[in-house]
């Protein structure tokens, strides 16, 4: 005969929060289920070891049964077991954690501290009433080897649940759920569908390490007309069982890893790297951390999440933890399993705590050390991530007023001007000539472009090494990053480069007397433009060159230009250099001797000149074409004259 009983707390209130605001997604009751049933195993495993009495079993199973004839799911194990006292002090009380007490119960008798290992899941005693949030009745038939009488537990989730007498042969557990009727907004109907159940099973509980089986149908041959088809009713592992995570390294070949990844992260391709890392002590975690060949598609949308998988037991808990990625590794594929992580009640996500802090600083350690030594050991493969990801690694250098700069700035490669390899800043230092003061780097949109810079030209003629500058972030990385090892950063196109000897300062003193006249020409001319003309030491085979002084550079103008809301009116100096011992400089400084009339059209025409050199756009591309066309038809007016002057003399 059964006995109605009212739960001991409020439990109409209580169940209503834990049903419709403690879990957010309904399909996580299946996870809480399977993962009591696997806990009740631990728990009769455990304890067979302890006691004679109970017998030791060899085929642990968590059986899952779909019936749609009854719209009923049910989780059955062979774990075990509650007496009719535990029914009452497990589910008559709601967040009464039956494995919660045991282990405290455990830890109470082990006086000789030693390890207690048994690894279980439910802590919390509110995941078997997430069930109510898919079911309208829940029936759990239920015997423990304590036992000679197994009993029925049956509620609707509201004020009361029953308990009587049942049969039942085997101990442990089976939870049946009464699915609740469809509505407009909810389909019930999908948890008595075979794939789904097994999607979800793969999902959250994968590596549950008890076969989880469930009887699914299937067309075969019959017997006697192997022409004809039957259905029958086949028993199915859905569970691997066996994190490939928990193993260690020498036990997990590459290809493994490769599967791996390519089925957990959906990706056609193998992972660059993969790293592994099983940390016990203080914090005790597995992880496996993958840096994709390629990029995802979506790595620099606004909808892209960084984050890694968690699992704590091997059970799934959240797809992307981003507390435990920092931002320039958003990149990174994987996962984290711990017993360790401070989850909330539900299971579903993390709280915010100095475990979850220190578990993400060692990941990136861990991360940064494996960089460095493919770096050291896979140095073609270093230049593959890098190309592809090297973007991001500046930009934790830049981001939060250079924080990790010191961190990873050994991380940092650049084409050189020398042999037009990756270079590292300690093999550009190592390398340096013994008078040399500077680091010296050219900004430019591509490789080609920085290689025609006239201000290259001084650089290449005394041998010196140039970094070259390609992406973006890489100036305002540098000017963060200050200096490497003592030694600062130099752009070519700005300030004085200090490469010139003595005697070549000397010699340009004396030029600027000679062209002084020229110089305060061009830059009356120009006073609008530019902030001061100058002769030039760095230019060798060009006529002029724009530089800026040291506060802001070209590149960095034009980044910030074309930033968004990037019309900030910020501008570099712009600083007109003319090279002497140039033709064009030399006959202009004649024309203007003679003639003083067409000075500021050919300022306007050397400062287009050399805008263009500096990959800048005209402003005004009509008045240069007509200006170049006016100077060419009156020089060659001027040719013609004197043809026909020779002519005649002739």
């Amino acid at each position: 005969m059964s006995q109605i009983r009212e739960f001991k707390t409020e439990s109409k209130q209580l169940l209503n929060l834990m049903i419709n605001s403690i879990y957010t997604h309904k399909e996580i009751f299946l996870r809480e289920l399977i993962s009591n049933a696997s806990d009740a195993i631990d728990k009769y495993k455990f304890l067979s070891m302890q006691d004679e009495l109970l017998k030791l079993e060899s085929d642990y199973q968590i059986l899952i049964t779909i019936n749609k004839d009854e719209r009923s799911l049910s989780i059955k194990d062979n774990g075990i077991g509650m007496t009719e006292e535990e029914l009452i002090e497990n589910l008559g009380t709601i967040a009464q954690s039956g494995t919660k007490t045991f282990l405290e119960r455990l830890k109470a008798n082990n006086t000789n501290n030693d390890n207690i290992t048994i690894d279980v899941i439910g802590q919390f005693g509110v995941g078997f009433y997430s069930a109510f949030m898919v079911a309208q009745r829940v029936v759990v038939k239920t015997k423990s080897p304590y036992s000679d009488k197994a009993y029925l537990w049956e509620s609707t989730g509201e004020d009361t649940y029953t308990i009587e007498e049942t049969t039942k042969e085997d101990h442990g557990t089976e939870v049946i759920l009464y699915l609740r009727d469809n509505t407009d907004e909810e389909n019930y109907d999908e948890f008595l569908d075979e794939y789904r159940i097994k999607s979800l099973v793969k999902k959250y509980s994968d590596y549950v390490h008890y076969p989880i089986c469930m009887y699914v149908k299937k067309r075969v041959p019959k017997e006697d007309n192997k022409e004809e088809y039957e259905e029958v009713q086949e028993l199915e592992q859905l569970n691997s069982m066996t994190p490939i995570w928990k193993k260690s390294k020498n036990e997990i070949t590459d290809e493994e890893l490769n599967k791996f990844y390519r089925y957990q992260f959906r990706d056609f391709e193998d992972p660059l790297k993969a790293f592994h890392m099983n940390v016990e002590g203080l914090l005790n975690y597995n992880a496996l951390i993958f840096i994709p060949k390629i990029a995802p598609f979506d790595l620099y949308s606004e909808k892209y999440e960084k984050g890694l998988q968690l699992y704590s037991r091997g059970i799934f808990i959240q797809d992307k933890c981003k507390e435990l990625v920092p931002d320039y590794l958003r990149f990174i594929k994987g996962l984290v399993d711990s017993p360790d992580f401070p989850l909330n009640i539900s299971r579903e996500i993390l709280q915010h705590n100095r475990q979850i802090a220190k578990i993400a600083s060692n990941l990136e350690k861990k991360i940064k050390n494996e960089l460095e030594k493919m770096l050291a050991n896979e140095r073609d493969k270093y230049i593959e991530f890098f190309k592809t990801y090297g973007v991001h690694i500046k930009y934790g250098i830049y981001d939060n007023f250079g924080e990790k700069k010191d961190f990873l700035k050994d991380l940092l490669i650049y084409v050189s001007s020398k042999n037009k390899e990756y270079v590292t800043l300690k093999e550009y230092v190592e390398r340096m000539k013994p008078d040399q003061e500077y680091i010296y780097y050219a900004t430019g949109a591509n490789i080609d472009q920085i290689e025609k810079l006239p201000q290259m030209e001084l650089l290449r003629d005394k041998d010196i090494e140039v970094l070259y500058f390609t992406d973006d972030i890489d100036e305002f990385a540098i000017k963060v990053l200050m200096n490497y090892e003592g030694k600062a950063f130099k752009n070519i196109t700005q300030g004085d480069l200090n490469l010139e000897s003595l005697e070549e300062k000397r010699e340009l003193k004396k030029k600027e007397k000679t062209y002084k006249k020229l110089l305060d020409a061009l830059k009356d001319s120009l006073k609008e433009k530019v902030t001061d003309v100058k002769l030039s030491s760095r230019l060798k085979d060009s006529a002029v060159c724009l530089v800026s002084n040291d506060d802001l550079s070209f590149e960095m103008e034009r980044v910030l230009q074309n930033m968004p809301g990037g019309n900030l009116g910020v501008k570099a100096t712009r600083i007109l250099e003319i090279n002497p011992n140039h033709k064009l400089i030399q006959a202009l400084d004649t024309i203007y001797e003679q003639n003083q009339d067409d000075i500021k059209d050919y300022a306007e025409l050397l400062y287009d000149q050399a805008l263009l050199v500096a990959g800048f756009t005209l402003d005004d591309p009509m008045s240069f074409a007509k200006r170049l066309n006016e100077l060419m038809i009156k020089t060659a007016n001027i040719n013609n004259h004197d043809n026909k002057t020779k002519d005649q003399e002739n």
